[in-house]
């Protein structure tokens, strides 16, 4: 089915002749101001080009709702602008970090009529690698009929995150302990707050305790708190971990790396519910809900004397397995771009998107460190990335490239390039030149080489060089 284009024009002053002369065109045209109400009447799913007429001046305010209607997934902008007009700080800005082309005026309609066919063309690209949280229409992870589910924060397709949001429904009515296993990095931590989350509990406290980042002579007290004068120092009463998620889930993370001394303890609270701080000789009762989780080999672990099998059994009543996100399918791109939509206003650019190269990939590495380690090379990759569209390299995963075959946008990209390099290697580095050789406006070349990570500085010296 072929998508819905509207062509919209916005203009502070009169709109020129070729308004009217692209009407034989097979897009709608509109001519608007850019107010806040115009962004709100934008249908989401028609694509939109936005003509931009920067000739007539728009004022600070205009200049702000412009910034937020161009941020828009479904709109594409081509810029117009008259000599001069590019010196102003916020007619570059949005010229060149949000328009898909610059025309220079006067420009004829069969040049305008191109610009719009290219910015519809990168819009029907964006289409396939957007939308996560309401906002967007991610298509990539739908191609095959796939439905993104959520449970809460957490988001997926594949069949073994959707078992997974069943389990954590289920387990979620009941108050027995759980334990969640699972690669580093898979997200536990996630896992157990939606089951708090969905539990009677929701309202009382999630108290999270990281048995292997506290030292064993420290983390006794950290678990079961202290009474006053209980040991040097101990100057006042101290609640511990345990008796502040009363009422609430209490989630011992990384519960494989609790101290043997510790496990004995914690065995005898499970089976009394009673807890008793250090230095006192009093018990207390707490209702508390346990939730443990670990990336060790339980069983290796209880084999070799590690942990105690009767602990293990106490907190594994209910068991959910973490999936890895090698195992994830298409699942991993989602979570990618997201990670995009949520990070991208950490770079002073513009970043639209993955590159071919970049989710090719992503599919390849294995992720050893799983979310979050994609977590952490993609926020790397918007801020390092010089392109609108992150590469490979960028998310430094190049060797992971597939690059024996080259998409139809790859090639242009490399054919673009080609012809750019030869136009300003003859041009000795002129930009006026090249441009004309081109048939393209300076501005469009400009922005051109700026996409491209190139410059016309390069070409002159090495031309001077020989």
């Amino acid at each position: 089915m072929q998508t819905t284009r509207h062509t919209l024009v916005l203009t502070a002053g009169q709109s020129s002749g070729w308004v009217r002369d692209l009407g034989c065109q097979a897009w709608s045209i509109a001519t608007a101001l850019p107010t806040h109400e115009l962004r709100r009447t934008l249908d989401a799913n028609v694509l939109t080009c936005v003509v931009v007429d920067f000739t007539h001046g728009f004022n600070s305010d205009a200049h702000a709702a412009l910034e937020r209607l161009l941020a828009l997934p479904n709109v594409g902008a081509v810029g117009l602008v008259a000599a001069g007009q590019l010196e102003d700080p916020l007619v570059r800005h949005l010229a060149v970090d949000h328009c898909l082309d610059v025309l220079s005026t006067p420009a004829s309609p069969a040049q305008l009529t191109l610009s719009i066919a290219y910015a519809f063309d990168m819009l029907e690209s964006r289409m396939h690698e957007r939308d996560i949280d309401g906002n967007l229409l991610l298509r990539a992870g739908l191609k095959g009929g796939h439905q993104v589910h959520a449970e809460g924060s957490m988001i997926g397709s594949c069949e073994a995150m959707v078992a997974l949001f069943r389990s954590i429904r289920k387990v979620a009515r009941t108050d027995a302990p759980v334990f969640i296993s699972g690669e580093s990095g898979t997200g536990k931590e996630l896992t157990a707050h939606e089951i708090h989350e969905r539990s009677a509990r929701r309202d009382r406290p999630f108290v999270v305790i990281n048995c292997g980042a506290i030292p064993p002579h420290l983390l006794q007290s950290e678990l079961f708190g202290y009474e006053r004068g209980a040991f040097t120092g101990a100057n006042q009463r101290k609640i511990g971990r345990v008796e502040a998620a009363t009422g609430g889930t209490l989630f011992l993370d990384e519960i494989g790396d609790l101290p043997f001394e510790s496990q004995a303890s914690l065995l005898r609270f499970l089976q009394e519910k009673k807890l008793e701080r250090i230095g006192g000789n009093q018990l207390h009762d707490i209702d508390v809900r346990i939730i443990a989780a670990t990336h060790i080999d339980m069983p290796a672990a209880i084999e070799s004397g590690r942990f105690r099998a009767d602990l293990f059994h106490r907190l594994c009543v209910l068991r959910i397995d973490e999936p890895p996100l090698r195992a994830r399918g298409t699942d991993i791109e989602l979570l990618a771009r997201r990670m995009l939509d949520r990070y991208r206003s950490d770079s002073q650019r513009t970043v639209r998107g993955f590159a071919p190269d970049a989710i090719a990939a992503l599919y390849t590495y294995p992720w050893p460190g799983n979310v979050r380690e994609l977590i952490n090379r993609v926020r790397r990759a918007i801020v390092m990335s010089e392109r609108p569209f992150i590469t490979a390299d960028d998310l430094d995963l190049g060797d992971y490239a597939d690059r024996s075959t080259v998409s139809l946008a790859e090639a242009r990209e490399e054919a673009d390039r080609d012809v750019i390099q030869m136009a300003l290697l003859r041009n000795r580095g002129s930009l006026s030149k090249a441009a004309i050789d081109l048939r393209i406006s300076r501005v469009t070349l400009t922005r051109l080489l700026r996409a491209r990570g190139m410059s016309a500085a390069n070409f002159r010296s090495s031309r001077s060089a020989r």
